[in-house]
């Protein structure tokens, strides 16, 4: 219904702007000037269509977060009519207490293991389908394009990842504006980057994580010649022959601002927000990506897009929780009792600066599905709460009852990692010595995989920086040390390749979540002797 109230007003475009589709793909300096001249008017038109349709999202919006509490309970009210199972005493029902006291909460990873029973699973494709992941496309491209005008002209954006950053793939007719650089069909890294490469006007860049995008800049590096050869080879007579020169050139200065070097007019890159990838925009801000802004348009889960970004220009990602489908519930978060039992609040309820773990509804299983993921309010949008990822709670590290969270280690190992002279941090993972059996008689301790830029051997002096770094920011941690309940942590030195194996293990797991995160602590003794195979140092 809304595609078709979108595509009303256009009919005249869809025979303007058919014409030239089929031909788009040709070079530009290969098409006649009349089929340049269409292209660009298609573009111009796509682009007022897009400006149109985001305008009406935009007042949708308004008017569901003036609203909240009435948004929510049609949201609920959607979700329980497309449930595909019997719904028992919530039959007819409407009100959200009603809800709340007789469905109970049940944990993510709980749901994905109930794959007979219906439970919130991760969608098969790499774009969460529906309304809300619509909304947030078109909305967050129209702030994209408000804060980098010059960002959606023709050929600014290249995709050098298979999976996209965007949500969902834009309707005919916004579709042009999705028209990235990338030839057709082309899925390997490889082969997107190197179209991308033939583009020096490129003005976004864009992947579906920023892990993967770490990916494509270490194969860039270790495969570069190989790409110069391919673009001066693949069109004599073309300015590509220059190109691979001034691709040379630009690795020949090193990893700091690379991504500029080869791109003058780039200003931003896009890719999605999931757990775990801290570290990779913090490593591509500091090298490749120096001097770049960095959107993601959207917070997305297992089970649907929860969250919109409509501040680009803003340093890190801040999101707004909408009140539609699918319904968001917030449990308040008490610190060293994750696991007891708490009333949740509705989105009109959140207060200023708590921390809550976001819990999903959706009509695929209808459970009151707790993520893990814990964010934290940091304003407000009308009646609905605007929100910053803080951590996940399935990440903690507990060998004796010291619980250390996800945020405390990323800032322990930060604070370790500043110490090693020359060092950037690319990537890390953790595991509890008795998932490897390395104990050995001796007290529990943690193993540290790091991946690193910069250095190539650690000392045994800067491994101990991270034990007295962990004692800093947790005493627990101290007094389990002081007392020799827990031994010092051991700090392993890994390959990026070893972090690019572990995802691809995950990757075959059947309950791997979308959007892909990065595990910090790892359960499993399979995944941890990934990284435990490749350690260098």
């Amino acid at each position: 219904m809304l595609l078709l109230l979108l595509l009303l007003p256009l009919p005249l475009l869809l025979l303007l702007l058919l014409p030239p589709l089929a031909l788009l793909r040709q070079p530009q300096d290969a098409r006649p000037s009349w089929l340049s001249w269409l292209a660009g008017l298609q573009h111009r038109m796509a682009g007022g269509a897009l400006c149109w349709a985001a305008a009406w999202q935009q007042r949708r919006l308004e008017q569901s977060t003036l609203h909240a509490g009435q948004s929510q309970q049609q949201a609920l009210m959607w979700c329980l009519r497309e449930a595909g199972r019997p719904l028992g005493p919530l039959q007819g029902t409407t009100d959200t207490s009603t809800f709340r006291n007789h469905l109970p909460l049940i944990k993510a990873t709980q749901a994905q293991e109930e794959e007979s029973g219906g439970q919130l699973l991760p969608p098969t494709s790499t774009q969460c389908y529906g309304e809300a992941s619509l909304q947030a496309t078109l909305l967050g491209l129209a702030a994209l394009s408000k804060a980098f005008p010059e960002v959606l002209t023709p050929g600014g954006i290249a995709c050098v990842t298979p999976t996209s950053p965007w949500p969902r793939p834009l309707p005919w007719p916004w579709r042009i504006l999705d028209q990235v650089v990338s030839a057709p069909g082309a899925k390997h890294p490889g082969a997107l980057l190197l179209e991308a490469l033939r583009s020096p006007g490129l003005r976004a860049l864009e992947a579906g994580t920023a892990t993967e995008l770490l990916d494509v800049f270490s194969g860039l590096e270790a495969n570069g010649e190989e790409l110069a050869e391919a673009m001066a080879a693949g069109n004599p007579g073309s300015p590509l022959p220059s190109r691979a020169a001034e691709l040379r050139e630009a690795l020949d200065l090193g990893p700091r601002g690379l991504a500029l070097r080869l791109w003058p007019k780039l200003q931003v890159v896009v890719t999605l927000d999931a757990g775990g990838q801290t570290e990779a925009v913090a490593a591509l801000e500091a090298l490749w990506c120096h001097g770049l802004a960095f959107f993601s348009p959207a917070y997305a889960t297992s089970g649907g897009v929860v969250g919109l970004n409509l501040w680009p220009e803003q340093a890190h990602g801040r999101y707004l929780l909408p009140p539609g489908a699918p319904f968001i519930e917030l449990l308040p978060v008490k610190e060293g009792a994750q696991e007891e039992a708490a009333s949740t609040v509705l989105l009109a309820e959140a207060q200023k600066g708590k921390e809550y773990e976001l819990v999903l509804t959706n009509h695929a299983g209808l459970a009151r599905c707790r993520l893990g993921d814990v964010v934290q309010v940091v304003g407000a949008y009308n009646q609905c709460p605007v929100i910053r990822f803080v951590r996940r709670l399935g990440q903690a590290l507990n060998v004796r009852g010291e619980d250390i969270q996800e945020d405390v280690f990323t800032e322990a190992l930060g604070r370790a990692v500043g110490q090693w002279p020359g060092a950037k941090l690319l990537d890390h993972s953790c595991v509890e010595s008795s998932i490897l059996d390395s104990s050995q008689g001796s007290a529990p301790h943690y193993e540290v995989f790091v991946a690193l830029r910069g250095l190539r051997n650690l000392s045994e002096e800067n491994r101990d920086k991270l034990d007295h770094c962990l004692q800093e920011v947790s005493p627990r941690y101290k007094s389990l040390r002081f007392r020799g309940s827990v031994g010092p942590a051991r700090v392993h030195l890994v390959g990026r390749e070893a972090f690019r194996e572990l995802r691809a293990a995950l990757a075959a797991c059947p309950s791997s979540r979308f959007p892909p995160e990065m595990p910090r602590v790892l359960r499993h003794r399979h995944l941890a002797e990934c990284l435990q195979r490749r350690v260098l140092s």
